[in-house]
């Protein structure tokens, strides 16, 4: 377990240098057109600010590529927040150097700054170890708290190499939950734990199948992933997408969960169209005889019946990739079906974790986050721990 803010004492008037994740989306007027991830870091914010900390803000708006470009400013990105805790936040344009150091002197117990997009210095993403830029931002807290989950993932100067320097390093109050949510779910399932796979390709969740095999019941695969396992068992998928250089992988996956007592569910029929778009034909054909011309898109009618099935019946569950081409509304309603049975599942006490971008925007669209134990707030950070991977943002911060 990592520290978190809760277990800091006397931080009245202290500086907390605090690593946050609001890579959120403008429009081109540069307002904020969706601020969940502005809302998730307020907790962290209102801690701070009730135990009388200076507050100072640091993160990244998209990707400027180590120079200073007006059009990733994090100015509106500060006008916003302003707006949601109801007074001014103090926005430094030059967040390292002499001016930074001098326009913070001013920040008043309780107060909350924003500095310019890091992302800005070509530093922040080095890969090497100097720690030049790492000490120059050192020199502006006297702790550093990380609460940007969905960049833990990078070994970058502000979310790792920053926590080596500046001490105490302890998580937000996201971060824990984040870990904590996850962990649990991973780690200490109350069972039967079913897990929900879906999304495009094969290869990029092959870490994700391969550590699940080992701590779930049920393995629901489903999106564009499943094609590769049906061509695997000589099915037929039409122009479905498949990756042949991963046939072998799903055979091994396949032979994995039969080896330990892991129940495989695949789609057994599935939505077909001959046109991506939604425009052309589109029927439900068996998973295994998909007519040339045609590729799946979505989970069919027994499909969903099946999945819900399962997860109705869950006490865990993990959601990592939607079911079908959910974008379209044409193929959304596989991923919508999985989405539903889910939230029935939590309202009969199941724990629910969404984790994975996709599975999130979806869960969003379809749903509320509400209805789920959690949210994750980071796609490939969120994919990374799911696979048991070391996230080197949150293995710097000071252990418990």
């Amino acid at each position: 377990m990592k520290k978190s803010i809760k277990d800091l004492e006397n931080i009245q008037g202290k500086r907390a240098l605090i690593r946050v994740d609001i890579n959120v989306p403008l429009d081109a007027d540069k307002n904020v057109t969706d601020d969940t991830r502005i809302q998730a870091i307020l907790p962290t914010v209102n801690f701070l600010k009730e135990k009388g900390a200076k507050i100072i803000l640091m993160a990244h708006l998209g990707r400027p590529k180590g120079e200073a470009n007006p059009e990733f400013t994090l100015a509106p990105v500060a006008k916003h927040l302003s707006k949601v805790l109801g007074e001014e936040v103090l926005f430094v344009s030059t967040p390292v150097g002499e001016g930074a150091e001098k326009e913070l002197e001013a920040l008043k117990d309780g107060q909350v700054a924003l500095l310019e997009n890091i992302r800005y210095y070509k530093a922040e993403e080095a890969k090497d170890d100097d720690m030049t830029f790492a000490n120059e931002l050192a020199k502006l807290g006297d702790f550093y708290v990380n609460d940007a989950f969905g960049a833990a993932h990078r070994n970058h100067t502000s979310t790792a190499k920053l926590a080596k320097v500046v001490k105490p390093a302890v998580s937000g109050l996201l971060m824990e939950k984040e870990l904590r949510c996850l962990s649990q779910a991973l780690d200490n399932p109350t069972r039967p734990f079913t897990a929900v796979v879906g999304g495009a390709k094969v290869s990029s969740k092959i870490g994700v199948l391969e550590n699940l095999i080992d701590k779930v019941d049920n393995l629901i695969i489903g999106g564009g992933m499943a094609y590769t396992f049906v061509k695997a068992n000589g099915g037929k998928i039409g122009n479905s997408i498949c990756e042949d250089d991963q046939i072998e992988t799903a055979k091994a996956i396949e032979a994995k969960a039969a080896a330990k007592g892991v129940k495989l569910v695949m789609a057994t029929d599935v939505l077909v169209t001959d046109d991506f778009s939604g425009n052309g034909t589109n029927k439900f054909v068996a998973i295994n005889e998909i007519p040339d011309g045609f590729e799946g898109v979505d989970a069919g009618m027994e499909s969903r019946k099946a999945f819900a099935d399962v997860l109705k019946s869950s006490k865990t569950i993990l959601m990592n990739g939607p079911v079908g081409a959910f974008e379209n509304p044409a193929f959304a309603e596989g991923t919508k079906a999985v989405l539903e049975a889910i939230v029935e599942a939590t309202k009969n006490g199941a724990t629910s974790v969404i984790g994975g971008g996709d599975s999130v925007s979806a869960a969003k669209k379809f749903c509320k986050a509400e209805d789920f134990t959690h949210v994750s707030t980071g796609g490939g950070a969120s994919l990374e721990f799911i696979e048991g991977k070391v996230l080197p943002g949150v293995a710097a911060l000071d252990d418990k």
